[in-house]
């Protein structure tokens, strides 16, 4: 049976004050929540949107080092520019706080403290990289090396931004500090861990039992967690910018910046109202978390875990999280500059506000990852927004100034068509209602824009520009269904389209519509004076198009010479010549290939080596399929001790080359050869 719910509270995700908001963020997060948060308020739902800027952890240190600034300068920056661009695109949250204020410190210190007390953290010493010359313990991103998977000299501890592996510190190569770039040492230190493990049936059963109309991204992610068995996770951090742990004995210790940021909701909404704990602690209120597809372990996974250790709070109902938006055919990246920034667009495109908004939605990553191209943009403002539903209100206005002076007409008898007009109109309130409350915000922005569409086709299989000849009477029955139909457009859109909506109102010279309203053809009396008639979208031209992908051009021929550039590997150490022979290197033939069950990049190579006949698991899925592969004769280390991975033991070695992007090139013979020739 399912719970009565009062009231609403929307969660989006805290965007990282190291940078800017990008289309990806857009499309993955702040469009579907406000589209999803201004739905409620207008059927006049207690909702809150609650947002804010997550300003601690190791990336904001390391921009702020980079810039010889303070890590509060740079968050300052940010944040003013994040809660700027989120304004001028009309993403409207109730509040947009920040972790750094105060309200934040001490609810995440009580927070903590109350864990702490209860004997909830288990306490772990363990070691970890430490930089004698700096005298500080390093993070994660704080250590930089040689990525092990495709030979980036400046991968991080935690990932190459290269190749998109995730890494350990341990796993560099020749790592060195990012502070001082010194190679730094193994040191003792204590920190806080929250036992997951313990949480672990709950969540199976929260989740598994109790969630199975979650996204399927999402479900299954979770359900791979909890399969895999869950760790306790640390929640405290060696660093200097943070909220201190607050116990005694944790001096130089932070709360680790995954523990921190997601209790900014709840302290958000302390900032907003005094009556915050009816939207965190009573049953009756719905909390959904909307993020990306990158955070659903910690808002699924760790949040919920930290809610049920402290007690009292209520878990999410629902985190709806969209997959990946690229740009133009290549993975997003702000390390690259290969993004669109808000800012940058409502400088370069003022006026376009709710033509970004509607492109992101009807093309969202709602089920996979997608792709924004400026064509695809210039297309579906010129043949939808402009064509559609520009189109159709003009028409509709214009001819009602035209005929009328601006007043609505009266309405004469229905005829067979204008009833089945209506009809069709009066089922689209339950569709779009049910897509919007199932976040399915690309079906539903097709039932709004279905206004439009039925609007248009009525006034061109009526004709009353024709009919206003012969038969005046019949023509304000037309107009006054075209304007009813406008009048339903300005509510059907404001979700998506907040601004045009506003314009339409102000065109027609009315207040805001109920929803519940949506769908009725009597919003708008007779005799009723509209407003000036104005053009709702513009034409978007082809000179406006080609300066964006002339910036782009002019970025990806940046990064381009920016990897041509990159430094070629220094010789490693001296080794003898008896060193060396004792690499035993065969040309040898690949006689199968098959992938590697539930991975993306390995390849099962079964290997003629001229000497027996052997198996291989090779990294390179991402550059050759496995019939690319069967006959080609590769160059093989044959005297390498084997390993087993992934339940298949590799004896071996395929020599491969690595150029500057990280992409792997098989080394091979120049000409055939028999297998078992021996290269030196």
């Amino acid at each position: 049976m399912s719970k009565e719910i009062k009231r609403y509270l929307v969660t989006s995700a805290l965007p990282y004050a190291n940078g800017p908001v990008h289309i990806g963020h857009l499309a993955g997060v702040y469009v579907p929540s406000d589209i999803y948060v201004r739905y409620l308020r207008l059927r006049g739902r207690d909702v809150l949107s609650i947002c804010g800027s997550d300003e601690h952890g190791v990336p904001i240190t390391i921009k702020a080092r980079k810039e010889g600034v303070t890590p509060q300068d740079i968050v300052d920056r940010y944040h003013a520019l994040i809660k700027r661009s989120f304004e001028g695109l009309g993403i409207s949250f109730d509040i947009y706080s920040r972790t750094t204020s105060p309200v934040h410190a001490v609810t995440a210190s009580d927070f903590f403290r109350k864990l702490y007390d209860e004997g909830k953290f288990i306490e772990q010493t363990s070691l970890q990289y430490y930089d004698e010359e700096a005298k500080t313990f390093l993070a994660d991103r704080y250590i930089v090396g040689t990525c092990p998977k495709c030979g980036n000299d400046r991968a991080y501890g935690d990932q190459c931004e290269k190749c998109g592996s995730t890494l350990s510190p341990d796993e560099l190569i020749e790592p060195h500090s990012a502070v001082s770039g010194s190679v730094p040492v193994k040191r003792e230190t204590k920190h806080w861990y929250l036992p997951l493990n313990l949480y672990e049936q709950t969540l199976r059963h929260w989740i598994l039992d109790g969630h199975k109309e979650w996204k399927s991204n999402v479900y299954g992610q979770c359900k791979s967690w909890l399969d895999g068995g869950l760790q306790p996770r640390a929640v405290s951090r060696d660093l200097d910018w943070g909220i201190p742990v607050p116990v005694e004995g944790a001096e130089g210790k932070v709360l680790y910046v995954w523990f921190d940021a997601p209790i900014g909701y709840i302290s958000a909404t302390k900032e907003l109202t005094p009556d915050w704990e009816k939207y965190w602690k009573d049953d009756e209120t719905k909390l959904v978390h909307f993020i990306g597809k990158d955070n659903i372990v910690f808002h699924c996974i760790v949040f919920p875990s930290m809610l049920m250790a402290h007690g009292g709070y209520i878990l999410p109902e629902n985190v709806p999280a969209n997959e990946f938006l690229n740009l133009e055919g290549d993975k997003i990246s702000t390390s690259r500059n290969w993004a669109i920034w808000l800012h940058e667009y409502l400088e370069e495109m003022p006026g376009k506000e709710d033509v970004l908004r509607y492109v992101l939605c009807a093309n969202a990553p709602e089920t996979k990852d997608n792709d924004f191209t400026w064509k695809d943009f210039q297309a579906r403002n010129n043949n939808e927004l402009v064509a559609v539903l520009g189109n159709f209100v003009n028409r509709a206005l214009v001819l009602t100034k035209k005929y009328y002076d601006g007043e609505v007409p009266a309405c004469g008898e229905l005829n067979d068509y204008d009833r089945a007009t209506v009809a069709e109109l009066q089922t689209i309130k339950s569709a779009l209602e049910e897509n919007i409350e199932n976040y399915r915000f690309r079906e539903a922005l097709k039932e709004a824009m279905n206004f439009a569409r039925i609007g248009n086709k009525y006034l061109a299989d009526t004709e009353p520009w024709k009919v206003v000849k012969s038969d005046p009477e019949r023509v304000k029955t037309i107009l006054y269904i075209a304007l009813q139909i406008t009048a339903n457009l300005a509510t059907a859109i404001e979700p998506f389209m907040p601004f045009s909506a506003a314009k339409i109102l102000d065109m027609l010279a009315c207040s805001r519509f109920d929803w519940e309203t949506l769908g009725s053809m009597e919003l708008l009396s007779a005799g009723h004076t509209i407003g000036t008639p104005s053009l709702l979208f513009e034409k978007i031209e082809d000179d406006v198009i080609e300066r964006q992908l002339a910036k782009l051009a002019a970025i990806k021929a940046a990064n381009q010479a920016a990897e041509a550039s990159q430094q070629v590997e220094p010789q490693k150490d001296e080794i003898s010549f008896e060193d060396f022979g004792r690499a035993d290197i065969r040309v040898s033939t690949v006689k199968a290939a098959e992938r590697v069950p539930k991975t993306k990049k390995l390849l099962k190579l079964t290997i003629d080596t001229g000497v027996d006949t052997r198996e291989i698991v090779s990294g390179i899925a991402e550059y050759y399929s496995p019939e690319e592969l069967v006959g080609r004769q590769v160059l093989v280390l044959v005297n390498l001790a084997p390993r087993e991975i992934k339940g298949v033991v590799s004896r071996g070695m395929i020599l491969m080359a690595a150029d500057a992007s990280g992409r792997l090139t098989l080394l091979q013979p120049s000409a055939e050869t028999v297998n078992g020739a021996v290269v030196g």
